[in-house]
């Protein structure tokens, strides 16, 4: 797999990450690097740690699915990347108070909530050629960067740019998914 490949995944997984860092760069009453630093982290190592764990359940299984393997990883993508889109298009009211308090327990379980579709993604790079090593340091970095982006531009700027990120993800995780069918299939490369 190209690195442009693994960076679009990564960018696809960071998504909605970016958008919670989005939200919540939204309700602070003032920038605090601190906490922008401490929430990218949180994140980022979230959505790298999930990935590895869905690519040892990949790896332990891929005798039984290496037959329509590629139909799987299109199948996860596509469910994710629709999942994204879904929840780009539906209304999502704001309920969050404006604060300067980071809660560290509702942090990791949004770390949690949005890193479930790094966890399918391991299991698609499980049967892909990819060096899973590489694979979870550009996830988790990129995840970081992203977040830490997200957080200043939410604070600075306000949401508009959660919906389009989301939208992107998914539409980039969607056409990794048919690349991926289109290639194993014969139809390109």
């Amino acid at each position: 797999m190209s690195f442009w490949a693994l960076f679009l995944i990564a960018l696809g997984v960071s998504a909605d990450a970016f958008a919670v860092a989005l939200g919540k760069g939204l309700h602070m009453t003032r920038f605090t690097a601190r906490h922008a630093v401490v929430i990218a982290l949180t994140f980022g190592a979230f959505q790298a740690l999930m990935p590895l764990a869905g690519w040892l359940l990949g790896t332990t299984f891929a005798q039984y699915i290496a037959p329509f393997d590629h139909w799987v990883a299109f199948g996860l993508l596509a469910l994710i990347g629709g999942k994204m889109l879904y929840e780009a298009f539906s209304s999502h009211e704001d309920r969050e108070k404006d604060t300067d308090r980071l809660n560290l327990r509702e942090l990791a379980v949004l770390a949690i909530a949005t890193s479930i579709d790094a966890l399918a993604v391991g299991v698609t790079l499980a049967f892909l050629p990819v060096s899973i090593g590489w694979a979870i340091l550009l996830i988790g970095v990129t995840t970081a960067v992203l977040t830490f982006v997200g957080v200043l531009v939410g604070r600075r700027v306000g949401a508009r740019f959660g919906k389009p990120a989301e939208i992107a993800g998914g539409v980039i995780l969607i056409l990794i998914g048919v690349d991926i069918v289109l290639e194993h299939t014969g139809v390109l490369g």
